[in-house]
């Protein structure tokens, strides 16, 4: 009897029979599954990876990946980076887990430390400095770590009595995670629309999103007007809001839209003005992404003389945090919020908890990641980098179906448009974004477009030869996908 076709080839295509075996039993995040069962251009690729590799990941088949979104934006210094690998070795032999609630252990205090240390400082009109970032919060991911922000936020204001402060703004085409707080402050309609049912009350403010200005308006106008807006919105509902949430400089999930800093100064002074928490969230932004530490520490000083810099009243952070090597958020608070939960009464208290919260592990990463990013010098390593990107991506700008080329740091984003025009996207049922993900996935290079914007995030291990292999495969992605 002859044998079977399909038995043959289990046997001589060991990544179509691993793709077999999962999807036999895995629902993947952030896709729609029926996608991996199509062929032809509508289908979407299923990668096995068998390790990675610096900037690289290996498939089971031998294949190399360039990883120029570093994995959803998490890994920091490349793949198997051996010092971080080697901090959680070593603490995986003494500690692995040990509840926070009670007790405690070194790489929770000296990571919240680290942590305090270098967050954002802002200095006053009179000189004064504003109160520090006082109290570190731990959590397992940024939807996580933005849930405890909002919660801190609201509680305060309900320790002091003021009840009706319970109202969040955020801004429109924000993105601050998946569960339901965290996608209450979210406007991006793919994520929110079907929950909204479920959803908390949160107003929307016009987002400064430059790519939004009007015809002749700067970015810097465009990021007033805005501000303009949220002033109006915040004397509206004077006495309901507790707390704005913003992704400073960066909309991520909502397109790579970049807005000028001017609008983070002037949301800082609105805050004030109203008696509203100012949340930044770095989850994506932070550690070197935008081109400084912190995204919040590029907006410019006031014309009264302040320092530039602003400084939020609660932080998350998350993703690079660990190096994209473990889960873990970190929530940064003032002394003056941290103080409104103190009391006789457990109802007072933040009760919020997590398994794993300030996991060992997890903070060993973070301290490891810390000593790279400090010890190497990563900040001024990445201008460098950044300006290869740039060179390399401004031929790009001239495609006559890219209607934005923007930067900020090493994050560097292709808006795709008919034609190059901004008021005439492309049609959903062409989807430009997959075949662009499948055209540079042919050429080495993982692209995973929003929509139809094609951007760069690359691990800032990443070399000059590396990088023009990612130029040569986008523009041969957006040829392709756009044809």
């Amino acid at each position: 009897m002859q044998e079977p076709i399909h038995s043959k080839t289990m046997i001589t295509d060991p990544a179509a029979a691993w793709r077999e075996r999962d999807l036999s039993v895995l629902w993947h995040p952030c896709t729609q599954m029926r996608e991996h069962g199509l062929s032809g251009d509508r289908a979407l690729p299923l990668v096995p990876i068998e390790r990675g590799d610096g900037a690289w990941l290996i498939g089971r088949d031998g294949r190399r990946y360039l990883d120029a979104v570093s994995s959803w934006w998490t890994n920091l210094f490349g793949h198997a980076e051996p010092r971080i690998a080697a901090a959680i070795a070593a603490q995986a032999g003494q500690l692995e887990q040990v509840i926070l609630a009670g007790f405690s252990h070194a790489p929770a205090v000296e990571l919240a430390e680290r942590l305090l240390a270098i967050a954002p400082r802002e200095q006053r009109v009179d000189g004064s400095w504003r109160a520090p970032l006082a109290k570190v919060f731990y959590a397992d991911n940024g939807s996580a770590g933005v849930e405890v922000a909002l919660k801190m936020a609201f509680h305060w204001f309900h320790n002091r009595g003021e009840h009706e402060r319970r109202k969040f703004v955020a801004l429109e085409n924000g993105y601050h995670g998946e569960t339901l707080g965290a996608l209450a402050v979210g406007d991006v309609p793919l994520y929110r629309r079907v929950y909204a049912p479920l959803l908390l009350e949160c107003l929307f403010t016009p987002s400064p999103d430059a790519y939004l200005a009007a015809p002749g308006e700067s970015p810097a106008q465009c990021a007033e007007r805005a501000a303009d807006a949220l002033r109006d919105l915040l004397e509206a509902h004077a006495g309901e809001i507790c707390a704005l949430i913003l992704e400073p400089r960066v909309q991520c999930a909502g397109g790579m839209r970049m807005h000028d800093p001017l609008y983070l100064r002037r949301a800082r002074e609105l805050c004030d003005a109203h008696g509203v928490f100012l949340i930044a969230d770095e989850i994506a932004v932070g550690f070197g992404r935008t081109g400084t530490l912190f995204a919040c520490e590029q907006a410019p000083a006031a014309a009264d003389g302040t320092c530039a810099g602003i400084q939020p009243d609660l932080m998350c952070l998350s993703k690079g945090l660990t190096g994209g090597f473990l889960p873990l958020a970190a929530v940064l608070a003032t002394q003056a919020i941290y103080d409104g939960f103190l009391d006789d009464s457990r109802e007072r208290a933040f009760l919020h908890s997590h398994s794993y919260t300030g996991n060992p592990l997890a903070c060993a990463a973070g301290l490891a990641s810390l000593d790279i990013l400090q010890g190497d010098d990563a900040i001024a390593r990445n201008r460098d980098t950044a300006a290869c990107m740039a060179a390399l991506a401004a031929p790009l700008a001239g495609h006559r179906h890219v209607a934005d080329l923007r930067q900020a740091g090493m994050i560097v984003a292709f808006e795709l448009t008919r034609g190059g025009d901004k008021r005439t996207p492309f049609e959903p049922g062409r989807r430009v974004g997959l075949r662009a993900y499948r055209a540079a996935l042919e050429r080495g290079v993982v692209l995973r477009p929003l929509g139809d914007i094609v951007y760069w995030m690359p691990p800032y291990c990443i070399d000059e030869a590396q990088l023009a292999l990612l130029a040569e495969a986008t523009r041969a992605a957006i040829d392709e996908a756009t044809a």
